[in-house]
């Protein structure tokens, strides 16, 4: 599989309370890496309801103001699902680093999911790189693509 380093890209993020953790460490790493993201919060551990923060960061991903979205919560299953919902969003939900690259390279993933209580920090960090760094492998994917945006 080839890897490169993404253009700087404007990166959606969002997470419930249980996610607010990695969140703010990812922010810290996309930053450092001169990628710009808009935080759709939460803005704590107080607990909240995910979708309303999660289906914020996947609008501006299907309306094209942020190129991909991250989205973490306990397990990230809930976040994917609301994410899911918009026309044109692939969220995959992520606990490896070769699912992320799976998830980008066969898939086209605009969107990931993370849990924070599945997944030690720094494996979210790697997996965050590895979405990052990898290419849709386009071929026979693209027509799989186009009947999931259908």
């Amino acid at each position: 599989m080839r890897y490169h380093r993404p253009l700087r890209m404007t990166i959606a993020i969002a997470s419930d309370h249980a996610g607010f953790r990695y969140k703010t460490a990812i922010v810290r790493h996309l930053a450092a890496l001169g990628h710009e993201t808009i935080d759709f919060g939460t803005s704590s551990t107080e607990a909240v309801d995910y979708p309303d923060f999660i289906h914020l960061a996947a609008a501006a991903v299907a309306d094209g103001r942020c190129e991909r979205g991250i989205v973490l919560g306990g397990s990230g299953n809930g976040e994917a699902m609301a994410a899911n919902r918009h026309r044109g969003v692939r969220c995959a939900l992520c606990w490896s680093e070769d699912i992320a690259r799976l998830a980008r390279a066969h898939n086209d993933a605009n969107m990931i999911a993370m849990g924070e209580r599945t997944i030690a920090e720094d494996l979210a960090i790697r997996i965050v790189d590895a979405w990052l760094t990898t290419p849709f492998e386009g071929g026979r994917h693209v027509a799989r693509i186009r009947k999931l945006d259908e």
